[in-house]
């Protein structure tokens, strides 16, 4: 299970392994032998061994890449699962050791503060032109491997079909109780807030447009305190839910697909993403920049799409089986993009109180 706070999980069974090319690539200091493709190659196959955190098996059909790194290079695996947070706080324990982790996946909402802490080595690979500017570190140190957007998901087993909300307007004129999880600890709940406010006037700036259209909820006792998990859902204990697409694909293809109804706000939805990030002080700090291009290979991206995840690159031609886990991308019909994660992150420290106050205790 992955300790991410977001309350979702990706667990499906592995499939083939295919192994394929990867290509030469290059880095923001491309004269650096120590960014050069082959000798990179050659180093992770003598370090044999990756130690990633935050990347566990059952997270974003990260299993199928591990096994890839292994039949194609020879790196081993292991993991610890933990937050980003706490990914972050394992880099500076560590510290320079043979313990040290290599890799991460944190949110990119917390990458600034990695960068401020100079937990990171920053890297570029043959596929950076391809990643969007919201979504990277324009020196390197950070890139988003996969995105998610906060979407709707109804159980038609307690909501009509016909009346599972197709936008916040919608979802705020309702009868039925809506679940968010905890905007304190959960990044999942966080980015829910956020997208209300978009939705409402509001940005990374301004939260009080979806503190408010929550705090509206509050009052009206539609606000569920369950927590926004795949066994709640299967116990048939939320009738709507706020989370991440890929969370509710997922949830959805576990449980009964028939039975849930999922739906992106037309009036508006925030993507994000998550980025692996290389930790400044890897004990394999090649098998680390190997495992990086590779996730951001064509095949590393089908193997997050497999995961239900949205590939951060989107000149990537997915296989048709692995499209149709994603929802069409003209669901998608209003996206926000946080335009400074310097002050998304600030707000975020905030938010749990101004939910307690703001939400919480509204009458």
């Amino acid at each position: 299970m992955k300790i991410r706070k977001t309350s979702f999980l990706l667990v499906f069974a592995a499939v083939a392994v295919i192994a394929l090319s990867l290509g030469g690539c290059s880095s923001s200091s491309s004269s650096s032998s120590s960014n050069n493709w082959n000798t990179i190659v050659k180093q992770a196959k003598k370090e044999g061994k990756v130690v990633s955190v935050g990347m566990p098996n059952t997270w974003a059909n990260w299993i199928e890449t591990w096994k890839d790194l292994k039949t194609k290079y020879g790196l081993n695996h292991t993991d610890t699962d933990m937050s980003s947070a706490q990914e972050l706080q394992k880099f500076k324990s560590a510290g320079k050791s043979s313990s040290a982790p290599d890799i991460g996946d944190i949110g990119l909402n917390i990458a600034p503060t990695a960068v401020k802490q100079k937990l990171l080595t920053a890297y570029k690979t043959k596929y950076w032109k391809d990643i969007p500017k919201w979504a990277k570190d324009k020196k390197g140190y950070y890139a988003a491997g996969y995105t998610g957007s906060i979407v709707f998901i109804t159980d038609t087993k307690n909501v009509k079909a016909s009346d599972a909300p197709k936008s916040w307007s919608q979802l705020a004129s309702g009868k039925y109780k809506v679940a968010v999880g905890d905007p304190s600890t959960e990044a999942q709940a966080q980015y829910a807030v956020l997208a209300a406010a978009y939705a409402k006037g509001g940005s990374e700036k301004n939260l009080t447009p979806g503190l408010n259209f929550f705090a509206k909820l509050q009052k009206e006792n539609r606000l569920s305190t369950v927590d926004t998990t795949i066994q709640n859902l299967q116990k048939g204990e939320i009738q709507v839910a706020v989370m991440w697409d890929f969370n509710a694909l997922n949830y959805a293809d576990q449980i009964n697909s028939k039975r849930y109804k999922i739906t992106v706000p037309t009036d508006g939805t925030i993507r994000s993403g998550y980025a692996e990030v290389i930790n400044k002080n890897a004990a394999h700090p090649y098998a680390a920049k190997l495992a990086r291009s590779y996730i951001l290979s064509d095949k590393g991206q089908i193997n997050l799409a497999k995961g239900y995840a949205r590939p951060i690159r989107t000149n990537v031609k997915l296989p048709k089986s692995v499209k149709n886990k994603l929802l069409p991308s003209s669901d998608y019909k209003k996206i926000f993009h946080v335009k400074n994660n310097n002050t998304w992150n600030k707000a975020t420290l905030k938010l749990g109180q101004e939910w307690k106050n703001d939400v919480l205790g509204a009458k």
